[in-house]
């Protein structure tokens, strides 16, 4: 019986062992990816001037796509956040 991070595992094969190593690694990578987009779509609806949002909102955009293309977020949910943004944009002055 072994202990990875806060879960107990009784496996009994290597690979399962292994299997479940690369999992946490994954779900860690992936954990870190999402927080980063978040913060940047935090970025674009904090940023008041309106250039510098439009600089900061494709930057967001390409992070966005590129955690669709990797299956972090569902392509629907970064299309609604993309239009939200845009949107938000727009309606500065």
């Amino acid at each position: 019986m072994q202990t990875f991070f806060k879960t107990t595992i009784m496996a009994n094969h290597k690979s399962t062992l292994k299997r479940i190593r690369s999992n946490e690694a994954k779900t860690a990578r992936n954990k870190y990816q999402h927080k980063t987009a978040r913060t940047w779509i935090k970025k674009v609806r904090l940023s008041e001037n309106k250039s510098e949002a439009e600089t900061v909102m494709r930057e967001t955009f390409s992070k966005l796509d590129k955690l669709v293309k990797k299956n972090i977020i569902h392509k629907n949910k970064a299309a609604n956040v993309k239009s939200k943004l845009a949107k938000h944009v727009a309606s500065l002055g």
